[in-house]
C-alpha cells in the first residue's frame, strides 16, 4: 500500500468512497468538499490552512466546527484502517 499522505487522499478524492463520508448530510458533504478544495494545492503552514477552511465552511454551511472535525477524525481513522 502506497504512502497515505493528505495529497494522496485529496488528489485521488478517496474521501468520497469512504464509509465516514457517505453517513454524512448533503450539507456536510458539501462543507468537507469545500475543506478539501480549500487546502488542496495550498503550500503554506497545513494546520493553519485546514482549521482555517474548517472554520470558513462551518460559517458559510451554519454548522458547527465540532461535526467537521468529528468527520475528519473518523476519515483519518478509516483511511488508516484502524
Amino acid at each position: 500500500m502506497p504512502k497515505l499522505k493528505l495529497s494522496n487522499i485529496v488528489e485521488r478524492e478517496l474521501y468520497i468512497d469512504s464509509d465516514s463520508f457517505k453517513s454524512l448530510s448533503p450539507k456536510l458533504k458539501d462543507a468537507v468538499k469545500e475543506i478539501f478544495e480549500s487546502i488542496k494545492d495550498n503550500t503554506d503552514d497545513i494546520i493553519k490552512t485546514f482549521e482555517g477552511a474548517v472554520d470558513k465552511a462551518a460559517e458559510h454551511y451554519n454548522i458547527n466546527t465540532k461535526l467537521l472535525y468529528d468527520y475528519f477524525d473518523k476519515e483519518i481513522e478509516e483511511q488508516l484502517g484502524e
